[in-house]
């Protein structure tokens, strides 16, 4: 019981900010850690490996995408279920979509290395990249399994009120990512995929305490004899499918990016749009962590069926989120070449473009928010059609308009409007939405 007295405290900023600051800090750490990954990558092998890195990304957000869909479409099924009573119903089902999870990811670790070789392939690159990229993904998809236990885990840990051992985890596996990675490439000479094995031991902390931690039967969340429901598969699936959808796509949109970048500028053009996408990743954490962290509140409200906390809920999250915007893109601008500088020297090709980049995609940072907010706010509340629509065209539909057109009349200065320039699109289909559902589920 005391575990629920997390969502029935008065719904003010404080107490908002202290159920969702665990994961804002998780996620901006975790997203810091990248960061530190790319930067080892990039100064103790070269720029090449660090393109590698980029081009990799695709396959593993496709590998990943439909553990992302069950594990956050699951969630607010699962609490919903919770903020309804039906506790061991929820805790059977919270069993059930974890085997779930672990044979996707058997299936999708095949399937990555079936995929490697002719998506590589078709890119054209240079040999010294092709390699890398065939070394860090071969290493990374090892650890398929847990991380996408990490992925479940560490919603499963917010959702039951463990968040700050979520967040102790995050913490735990980065810094081991950031030692393994000095160690396999700076001391044992393992180059990227070195890079690549420190990141899945790093990510696999969560996945082993987790193990432990809903082992236990004193945890809000347990295992026990799962029961195996299609609906709620489906239902976590369709909840879920914007989240899925947005992996997929951000895994084709990433390689339109970089294919553009190949055609317009080479291999430099990739490792500048790696970095940029450092720079956003960073900044869209503290959005994405928000999100993540009051959603749990969002679908337990929803659940007990009480309008007058949902409205503050949502009132003073947009609030939140308009500051941080503001925060963002001021930060951004204000240190675009000390970060750029981190990870290219100003002598290389590569630091002119991304520091051109940076400036003109920061501003993407004011729209950002809103629509990972909106698209996250629809999946708690168990709409997952509307949080799909908002997620499919924004991700893709958006950027594949912008991607296609801009660089045609802007050249490279197109490839870095393409991403403001959908945000603003998707920040105008998401007021939409939002004032369009807004008396159905109350939050105004």
């Amino acid at each position: 019981m005391e575990k629920r007295n997390v969502y029935e405290k008065p719904v003010t900023l404080v107490n908002i900010l202290k159920f969702a600051a665990p994961t804002v800090a998780m996620t901006v750490f975790m997203s810091f850690y990248t960061m530190v990954d790319g930067l080892f990558v990039s100064n103790l092998i070269g720029t090449d490996a660090l393109s590698a890195i980029n081009l990799t990304a695709p396959v593993i957000q496709l590998v990943t995408a439909v553990s992302t869909m069950l594990a956050t479409g699951g969630s607010a099924v699962i609490m919903k279920k919770m903020g309804e009573r039906r506790e061991e119903e929820a805790k059977e089902d919270f069993t059930f979509l974890i085997l779930v999870n672990v044979a996707v990811g058997i299936a999708m670790c095949a399937l990555g290395y079936w995929a490697m070789g002719p998506v590589f392939v078709g890119m054209h690159l240079s040999a010294a990249v092709e390699t890398y990229c065939v070394e860090y993904l071969g290493r990374y998809l090892l650890f398929t399994v847990p991380i996408l236990l990490m992925n479940n885990f560490t919603l499963y840990m917010i959702a039951s009120g463990k968040s700050v051992l979520s967040f102790i985890c995050s913490v735990s596996g980065g810094v081991l990512n950031m030692v393994l990675d000095y160690v396999f490439i700076a001391g044992l000479h393992m180059g990227i995929g070195g890079a690549a094995m420190a990141t899945g031991l790093g990510y696999s902390v969560t996945a082993v305490v987790g193990l432990v931690v809903f082992g236990k039967k004193k945890s809000l969340l347990h295992f026990k004899k799962p029961a195996f429901r299609v609906g709620v598969l489906l239902h976590a699936a369709t909840n879920g499918c914007s989240e899925m959808a947005t992996a997929l796509v951000t895994g084709i949109i990433t390689m339109m990016f970089n294919w553009t970048m190949l055609r317009y500028v080479g291999e430099d053009g990739v490792a500048a749009v790696t970095i940029i996408m450092y720079v956003l990743m960073f900044a869209s954490s503290l959005y994405t962590g928000y999100s993540c962290g009051v959603a749990p509140m969002v679908s337990y409200y929803y659940g007990e069926n009480s309008g007058e906390k949902l409205k503050k809920l949502v009132g003073t999250s947009l609030r939140v989120i308009a500051f941080l915007s503001v925060l963002t893109v001021a930060l951004s601008f204000g240190f675009t070449s000390p970060l750029v500088s981190v990870f290219a020297r100003p002598d290389n090709a590569v630091y002119d473009l991304a520091v051109t980049g940076n400036r003109i995609c920061t501003v993407a940072l004011l729209f950002i928010g809103f629509n990972i907010f909106a698209s996250g706010l629809f999946t708690a509340l168990s709409n997952g059609a509307v949080s799909a629509i908002l997620a499919f065209s924004r991700s893709f539909v958006f950027m594949l308009i912008t991607m296609l057109v801009l660089p045609a009349f802007m050249g490279v200065n197109g490839i870095w409007l393409a991403t403001p320039a959908a945000e603003l699109m998707a920040l105008m289909l998401s007021v939409r939405m939002f004032v369009k559902h807004g008396q159905r589920y109350r939050y105004f």
